[in-house]
């Protein structure tokens, strides 16, 4: 049955039926009893009541929904005193830290409403905002206090900027369709379908992690990075477990295997191979270079102001947090639709991210070796023209990704 054939009885709304039953008893996997955070945007009304909807069918005590509105982050960035952009109300924060002490679960609808209504605010102020993300978010993350998961949410602002050729409304219809077919809502069984391809992807981190590798080399078109990786990590699958043994998958849909990077062991220029959608904007034609770990050069199109704003957070901004591999089995991959959205773009091709580490995976060891920073920006570095070699811990060089292939 082709990817046309598939949805071709299906609507929209069944669409959102479907992906919210997929995110609440799979992705974040909603405990009975269980707290539910959910973070959306206005203009994601549809999406964001079917959540609560199978979130209180599977026995949630409480939906908690927060909403933030770019207008206001838009206003802000126009007319506030500068020198008070950085300010995060407290309450933010603690918000956060209280969601993982009642071992809360968290689900996010991804995917910008309105994406040029930053057009025209200087990158570098825009940046200084860091709403709505907030350190403590990342802390409750990393103590795997919760159970969460990222989905993204079609909107017809967001369809307009992936199809400008099309109409609003096929435009609309178009980028429901290709959703459903990421996230697999266009299977029998969307829950069948991801275990497989998870197998699938913990079976690859297994293979990488035997390998025992030391260091990886990405080699393309403006591109010649090493990335060294701590001696305790091992790659992850996307799919992870809490303190309490509550099994969830933090990104649906997710193509990615990753690991958590020495951040001090990083050289060498790097070339994007998507744009990137960060604090309101679009980045293209994205160059990095790195020194002893960190970033010293950043350009692109625009002059890379917003991603160098980024950078320059904090001490951890300029360094990194993440390394992920994709092959081009992906099915985001697949269609050759650059969405804009990081969540899908990120598992179209193999990424690296500035800023906060994971400690997934970690030894003990290298618990203190991670970076970190308040910012978490993953950005597309891979594709069928840049290959992925490793060298061995005991110095073996190791052909891992060609033409977008595994050869391990």
């Amino acid at each position: 049955m082709t990817h046309g054939e598939r949805t071709a009885e299906l609507t929209p709304e069944d669409y959102v039926q479907r992906l919210a039953e997929l995110v609440v008893r799979f992705g974040a996997n909603v405990q009975p009893g269980q707290i539910v955070a959910l973070s959306s945007e206005p203009g994601k009304e549809p999406l964001a009541r079917a959540v609560a909807d199978a979130a209180y069918r599977a026995g949630a005590r409480f939906v908690d929904l927060s909403v933030f509105d770019m207008h206001l982050k838009r206003a802000r960035a126009m007319n506030a005193d500068p020198a008070t952009l950085t300010f995060v109300p407290p309450w933010y924060g603690q918000r956060e830290l209280e969601l993982g002490r009642c071992r809360a679960a968290s689900i996010g609808l991804t995917g910008p409403v309105e994406p040029r209504l930053m057009d025209g605010i200087d990158p570098e102020l825009a940046a200084r905002d860091r709403l709505p993300a907030v350190r403590e978010s990342v802390t409750v993350i990393n103590e795997r206090a919760i159970n969460w998961s990222l989905v993204p949410c079609p909107t017809p602002g967001w369809a307009q900027l992936v199809h400008p050729e099309l109409d609003p409304e096929t435009a609309l219809d178009r980028l429901w369709s290709e959703i459903a077919h990421v996230c697999r809502l266009d299977e029998p069984d969307p829950v069948v379908a991801w275990r497989r391809r998870l197998d699938h992807l913990t079976e690859v981190a297994g293979k990488l992690d035997r390998l025992e590798l030391d260091r990886l080399r990405f080699q393309g078109p403006g591109t010649d990075l090493t990335i060294g990786l701590l001696p305790g990590c091992r790659w992850i699958a996307a799919q992870l477990e809490t303190d309490r043994g509550i099994v969830h998958v933090p990104n649906i849909p997710t193509e990615e295997v990753f690991i958590t990077p020495d951040p001090e062991r990083v050289e060498g220029r790097v070339r994007a191979t998507k744009p990137l959608f960060t604090s309101g904007r679009v980045m293209r034609d994205l160059e990095v270079a790195f020194e002893r770990g960190r970033a010293v050069e950043i350009s692109g199109s625009d002059g890379g102001e917003p991603l160098r704003s980024l950078a320059g957070r904090d001490e951890g901004a300029a360094r990194l947090g993440e390394v992920a591999l994709v092959d081009r089995d992906s099915r985001i991959g697949r269609l050759h639709t650059i969405f804009y959205d990081t969540l899908l773009d990120e598992n179209a091709a193999s990424h690296i991210a500035l800023g906060q580490g994971y400690t997934f995976g970690l030894a003990a060891d290298d618990q203190g070796r991670i970076n970190e920073s308040e910012i978490h920006i993953d950005f597309m570095i891979g594709s069928d023209e840049v290959t992925v070699s490793g060298v061995s811990r005991s110095g073996q060089e190791l052909a891992l990704l060609s033409g977008g292939v595994w050869q391990i």
